[in-house]
């Protein structure tokens, strides 16, 4: 499936609890992406309603904020592009879209940019405003 157009600037990362206050290279999978062999990602368009399938009786959320320039270069979590094993985005369709998904590699300080906490307000689309 391709990707869309344009390209998003940013893609995020859904966490149910706030992860290390000081973001090691390497974060733990979480029990889905370990189980589907890729991280879960979302545009800023996809997250909310994302969020309100899976996380809807949550009353906040934290998330993780990655240039999508940099995961598509194949950056890991310790911000190292390895040679032999290059990460990878692959836009796959989902049931409701089609979905940014990482490949072979992992979330970290090397290629986070941001960690937001959200607070649910009404709906979770009520409470998001992010940058595409």
């Amino acid at each position: 499936m391709p990707a869309p157009s344009p390209l998003p600037r940013y893609l995020y990362k859904i966490l149910p609890s706030a992860p290390p206050s000081t973001l090691p290279p390497r974060l733990p999978l979480s029990d889905l992406d370990r189980k589907d062999g890729y991280i879960h990602l979302s545009t800023s368009e996809q997250v909310a309603s994302t969020a309100d399938k899976w996380f809807d009786t949550f009353s906040e959320l934290w998330l993780l904020k990655i240039k999508y320039a940099v995961l598509a270069a194949g950056t890991d979590g310790d911000g190292v592009v390895q040679a032999d094993k290059k990460a990878e985005i692959r836009w796959e369709e989902v049931g409701r879209g089609c979905f940014a998904h990482f490949y072979g590699g992992d979330l970290g300080s090397g290629n986070v940019s941001e960690v937001l906490k959200v607070e649910k307000n009404g709906t979770w689309a009520d409470s998001l405003s992010l940058e595409w």
